[in-house]
C-alpha cells in the first residue's frame, strides 16, 4: 500500500466511509461490506500562463506549444481530412471548427458549426457526415463546403440518463457499425437501465441498437487498434475505495462480455463495498466469469481520451502505440494523473506496458502567488498550501501532420506535441 506523507496528510481531509450494518444481512458471509478510510487531496486549480509551458516534460526531441487557447470547456477533438479540427464543448453545448490556415501549428480561426446541443461530447467523421453524442442523443450532420454543418438530425434520442457520467463518446468500427459508450448513472450502484455502463453498437442511422459489452463503469476513451482491429477502452474505477483501489483498467472489449462493474474490480476481484449481488448468483461466483483487464493503471487517474498513433512525424517506434489523457484525481491522498501516457503495443497489437509521455501539469509546490494565503480563512490557507495543477486533460487526437493534440477543459487550452522541427 502506498505511504501517504505527513505533509500530504496535513493538507488533506480524511473521510471515513462506512456502510450501515443492516445491509450486511443481504450478503453472503465474508462478501462485504467493509469500512475504508480515504484521504482526499484535490490539487488547487491554477490559471494557465505561457510561462507554464516550461513546466511540461516530454521525451527528448519532442516539444509542446499552444495550438488554441480560451476555448472554455473544450473536450473532444476530431481532425478532418483537410487538417481542420472539430471540437466539442459540453458546457457551451456547441461544436467549433478550428482552422490553422498557415499550418504553423497554431489556430488562426474558429467558427461555431453546431449549437444548442446539451452536453455534446463525442465526435466522429464518416462518409462526409459528423456524428455527435450528447447525454441522451446521437445526432448527425452533413459536412458542407468550408466545413460548415447542415442542421443536425437526431438518430437516437433515448440513451440512459447521464446523472454522474453524462458524457458519451462514439466511433465507427471496422465493421462499419457505430459504437457508443454509455457511462454509469452512479458511482457504484446496480443499474436499473440495462444500457447503462455499456458499449452500445448500432447501424449508422441509429437502428439495430444492441449492447455490445457490459460492466464498464465509464469508458470514455476507446478506439479500434489499427493492427488487428481489436477494440480497446480505458475504464474508470469506482470512487471511495482507498488510494490504490480500484485501478483504472485498459480492456480489450469483446462482444457479449461483462467487465465486472459494479461487482468486481481489477483482475476480477470482488468489490467488498458493493452491498448487492448479481442476479441469481453471488459476487464470489460471478467475478471469475468476467473479463480481466489487459493492463491496469494507478487508481483514480481518470483516463479520458485515447488515440492510436499511426502518423509519420514521431519516431517509428511510436507507431502502433496509444496515447491516453489522464485527467487527474480528486479523491486520493497523493494525486495521480494530470499527464498523457503512452501504451506500448507489440507487433501483434497486444498491449504490453504504460509509461509517461507528457507530464508537468501537476505541481508539487504551488506557484508563489498561491503560497501566501495571508489572513484568509483556514480553508483558503489549506488550499494555498496543497499541490496545484493547471491542466485537467480530456480528448486526444492525432493531427493530419502527425502531431498529437491534447484538449484541456479547465483553462480551455489545446496543446500540440510535435517531434523534431515540425510546426
Amino acid at each position: 500500500m502506498m505511504t501517504v506523507s505527513r505533509s500530504f496528510l496535513a493538507w488533506a481531509l480524511p473521510m471515513t466511509l462506512a456502510i450501515a450494518g443492516a445491509a450486511s444481512a443481504q450478503l453472503p458471509p465474508g462478501d462485504g461490506p467493509n469500512v475504508v478510510t480515504t484521504t482526499n487531496l484535490e490539487p488547487t486549480p491554477v490559471k494557465f500562463e505561457d510561462s507554464m509551458l516550461q513546466r511540461l516534460r516530454v521525451p527528448a526531441g519532442f516539444s509542446v506549444n499552444v495550438f488554441a487557447r480560451n476555448m472554455q470547456h473544450v473536450r473532444w477533438i476530431q481532425p478532418t481530412p483537410n487538417g481542420d479540427l472539430y471540437v466539442s464543448r459540453p458546457k457551451q453545448g456547441d461544436v467549433l471548427l478550428l482552422r490553422d490556415a498557415n499550418r504553423d501549428g497554431m489556430m488562426d480561426t474558429q467558427k461555431v458549426v453546431a449549437q444548442n446541443i446539451k452536453n455534446v461530447h463525442g465526435l466522429a467523421l464518416r462518409d462526409g457526415k459528423l456524428y455527435m453524442a450528447s447525454d441522451k442523443k446521437v445526432l448527425v450532420a452533413d459536412v458542407l463546403s468550408d466545413g460548415i454543418l447542415s442542421a443536425p438530425k437526431v438518430i437516437v434520442d433515448d440513451l440512459p440518463d447521464g446523472s454522474q457520467h453524462p458524457y458519451r463518446t462514439l466511433a465507427f468500427g471496422p465493421d462499419g457499425m457505430l459504437y457508443v459508450t454509455v457511462g454509469s448513472q452512479c458511482n457504484n450502484c446496480v443499474e436499473t437501465n440495462l444500457e447503462a455502463a455499456t458499449v452500445l453498437r448500432m447501424q449508422p442511422d441509429g437502428s439495430a441498437r444492441s449492447v455490445y459489452a457490459r460492466g464498464l463503469r465509464n469508458t470514455l476513451g476507446f478506439a479500434f487498434n489499427p493492427v488487428g482491429g481489436q477494440l480497446y477502452g480505458f475504464d474508470h474505477g469506482s470512487d471511495d475505495r482507498g488510494d490504490d483501489t480500484p485501478p483504472e483498467e485498459l480492456n480489450a472489449i469483446l462482444p457479449n462480455k461483462h467487465y465486472g462493474w459494479p461487482f468486481c474490480w481489477g483482475d476480477r476481484q470482488v468489490d467488498m463495498k458493493q452491498q448487492n449481488d448479481p442476479e441469481n448468483t453471488t459476487k464470489s461466483d460471478f467475478c471469475p466469469t468476467t473479463e480481466a483487464p489487459a493492463l491496469t493503471y494507478t487508481a483514480h487517474a481518470a483516463p479520458i481520451g485515447l488515440a492510436f498513433y499511426m502518423g509519420a512525424q514521431f519516431p517509428a517506434d511510436y507507431r502502433g502505440s496509444a496515447f491516453v489523457a489522464m485527467r487527474g484525481s480528486w479523491n486520493r491522498g497523493q494525486p495521480s494523473g494530470y499527464k498523457v501516457v503512452r501504451v506500448r503495443f507489440d507487433a501483434a497489437g497486444k498491449p504490453q506496458s504504460i509509461e509517461d509521455f507528457a507530464t508537468g501539469w501537476l505541481m508539487d509546490v504551488p506557484p508563489a502567488n498561491l503560497q501566501q494565503p495571508g489572513a484568509g480563512t483556514p480553508a483558503e490557507q489549506q488550499k494555498a498550501r496543497r499541490p496545484a495543477q493547471f491542466g485537467r486533460l480530456a480528448g486526444v487526437a492525432v493531427a493530419n501532420d502527425g502531431a498529437l493534440l491534447v484538449a484541456e477543459d479547465q483553462n480551455g487550452v489545446i496543446y500540440r506535441i510535435s517531434h523534431g522541427s515540425a510546426r
